[in-house]
């Protein structure tokens, strides 16, 4: 964070918006609209701005992602069309993770209760073989527990539980996750 007051200049540094302003061009040319199959491309272009990016990771090409040198993807997992990414700071997405279409993943936020509404980050770690469903929302500061499932359209504010079924507003769990 670059200041305590948006009102008056950015909240981050020169360097990160220069970088953000060539990400946007670098991912509209050659990110955005390449075809659904070239997963590896897309992976090698995260990389090139910084992103950890595992094996075999499946990134579709209408992921919004906000800074990819925040982004931090394992192996196998999986992120798709439409989902938001803003990591203002840093997302992490475990081995075999989902993340479906319209799930907005959000790591960064402002303080409120502070004249100026100063900028917050805070990192988002979902872990292993967990499924983040359609148009689901997850705050900053969020640990998605391993294997966990988080229901359409949930808002999670909270940590939630591995190998458990989550849902609603506020995301509570319901029920294990019994795998077959």
């Amino acid at each position: 964070m670059q200041n305590q007051d948006t009102y008056t200049s950015a909240s981050f540094s020169f360097k990160n918006r220069l970088g953000r302003l060539l990400w946007s061009v670098i991912s509209f040319l050659f990110f955005r609209f390449t075809p659904k199959p070239l997963h590896e491309w897309r992976s090698f272009v995260l990389r090139c701005f910084g992103a950890e990016v595992g094996k075999g990771v499946h990134v579709y090409p209408r992921v919004i992602i906000w800074a990819p040198w925040n982004l931090k993807l394992y192996d196998e997992c999986g992120v798709a069309n439409g989902a938001i990414l803003y990591c203002q700071g840093k997302i992490t997405i475990g081995k075999r993770a989902i993340i479906s279409q319209g799930a907005h993943i959000c790591a960064g936020t402002h303080d409120y209760t502070r004249h100026g509404h100063p900028l917050i980050t805070m990192p988002i770690t979902i872990g292993d073989h967990a499924w983040i469903a359609a148009e689901a929302f997850v705050h900053p500061g969020v640990t998605i527990g391993e294997g966990a499932v988080i229901g359409a359209r949930s808002v999670v504010t909270k940590n939630m539980p591995a190998w458990m079924v989550c849902a609603g507003h506020p995301c509570k769990p319901i029920k294990e996750r019994i795998m077959s």
